[in-house]
């Protein structure tokens, strides 16, 4: 018995524990590679936001790289769960427009405060404070979060295909400072003219998995995803024409990683980011800020993909309540999840967080730390392949996307919609997540919303004092950012 305590989740012979979940090396491997192909993007794109702070794009590709690699072995070997970690993009942009551009912090300094948001994180997880918002969730709210992110990584795959356009009429949007267009409300969406390659490339990936699926194809999602990919070849969307290897190029990359390591212990990062006694409320605010974001986002990720499919069943989240140091799958994954953000600043990225476009590799059917496995591989073989990964083009990977968000969704049925009181708060919930595209806000929604109409029906004893001071920070966080603007 007291072994069986030891080895909750890896069997005799079975690391992985494959039989137990229904799972397979082949499959695990297939969702592997289907969450990394979706993600990989990151590796291309958090350098070039993260670059516009004055950081060394290199530095910071190869950063973004050691902090995925590392985050998601962790969250494979250690929770054997199928989640993969790299740099939030929602993280990377507030570390860049609002740290670094609006309050003029210097981006060492944003790394610093980034570490010390992993710091806390990794404390509020060790004292089961991350649990108790878990546990302070009601089901309703925790089954739109499901359904939201399922609308969430869906609108990511349409917009990455190209298939929306959004019309401003002129007086209606400002140009930034980093010459970024922010539009208002009266942005009005449309379907774009299906005339492009790329746009009748992402139409075919679509009907090909769905054709796929319907047939019950093993593979069916990794497998539209290289079939598009090769179909873009000739129409000129894939284009492997600059996908050489050059090791004289790795070997600089490196020898520039070394700016970015350890620059938030620096001078002109940990310090003098207190050096100011008129900033240290500033500063406190923006890594408190950092810190909210990072863990709803994590907490809705565990919850809309991992009840549904399993990966934390009943039986598992019981045992979260009552357990003690890392004896559950979430404990794990939490705290996997909380040291990769510390371990990504100390090499020069933002904050590294659970990615939503698991949830394409989970679709895949990915159920154990395997797939993760898989992913950091990928991540770790990507400091030479680079070059060839960065030719799969978004309409080759957004079907997934768009397929997975389909697959997810079907936690809305759970959820007594002609119930206004069970409605409102899981409207906020699930449509403000993709509608405000951010996990964290669509919670705020779902928590601010759900306090209202408790108090409004008289059942304020019925608001868990967790998930009441969640709703209280997040108004707070709006007001601090409302006032910074």
């Amino acid at each position: 018995m007291e072994e069986s305590k030891k080895t909750p989740y890896h069997p005799k012979g079975d690391f992985f524990d494959l039989k137990r979940n229904g799972t397979s090396v082949r499959k695990e491997i297939f969702a592997g590679l289907t969450t990394f192909f979706t993600m990989s993007y990151i590796l291309f794109v958090n350098p070039q936001v993260l670059g516009q702070t004055g950081m060394d794009q290199q530095a910071v590709f190869l950063a973004t790289i050691i902090a995925s690699t590392i985050g998601t072995l962790v969250m494979g070997l250690f929770a054997n769960v199928p989640y993969a970690l790299a740099p939030g993009m929602g993280l990377n942009a507030f570390f860049t427009y609002t740290v670094c551009f609006a309050l003029h912090f210097t981006w060492q300094q944003a790394l610093a405060m980034v570490f010390i948001c992993g710091l806390i994180n990794i404390l509020i997880t060790v004292t089961k404070f991350r649990k108790a918002i878990i546990k302070s969730i009601p089901r309703s709210v925790q089954n739109a979060i499901g359904g939201g992110i399922g609308i969430f990584v869906a609108y990511i795959g349409i917009k990455d295909a190209g298939l929306l356009q959004f019309t401003s009429d002129p007086g209606t949007y400002t140009l930034t400072d980093s010459k970024t267009v922010v539009a208002s409300g009266s942005a009005v969406p449309a379907i774009v003219s299906l005339n492009t390659p790329s746009v009748l490339l992402t139409l075919f990936g679509i009907v090909l998995i769905v054709v796929l699926l319907m047939l019950n194809t093993k593979g069916a999602i990794l497998i539209g995803i290289i079939a598009t990919t090769l179909v873009g070849i000739p129409f000129g969307v894939t284009d492997f024409s600059g996908a050489s290897i050059s090791f004289a190029t790795l070997g600089e990359s490196f020898s520039r990683l070394g700016t970015t390591f350890g620059a938030a212990f620096g001078p002109q990062g940990m310090g003098s980011l207190f050096a100011d006694s008129s900033k240290t409320l500033l500063v406190i605010m923006t890594i408190f800020a950092f810190s909210l974001s990072d863990t709803f986002d994590t907490i809705g990720t565990f919850i809309g993909t991992g009840r549904r499919t399993g990966i934390f069943s009943e039986a598992d989240e019981k045992a979260l309540e009552k357990s003690r140091g890392f004896n559950t799958k979430m404990d794990r994954a939490l705290f996997a999840d909380a040291i990769a953000t510390s371990i990504g600043a100390i090499f020069g990225t933002s904050n590294t967080t659970t990615y939503v476009e698991s949830a394409a590799g989970i679709g895949a059917g990915g159920r154990t730390g395997l797939t993760s496995v898989t992913t950091a591989v990928m991540f770790l073989i990507s400091i030479v392949i680079a070059p060839v990964a960065g030719c799969i083009p978004a309409a080759a990977t957004a079907p997934a996307l768009i397929i997975v968000g389909i697959m997810m969704m079907s936690s809305f049925k759970e959820i007594d919609w002609p119930n206004l009181e069970e409605a409102i708060p899981a409207f906020g919930a699930g449509i403000f997540m993709a509608l405000c595209y951010s996990i964290s806000y669509g919670i705020a929604a779902g928590f601010i919303f759900y306090c209202i109409v408790k108090m409004a029906k008289g059942k304020f004893k019925e608001i868990h004092p967790i998930l009441l001071v969640s709703a209280i920070l997040f108004i707070l966080n709006f007001i601090v950012l409302a006032v910074l603007q």
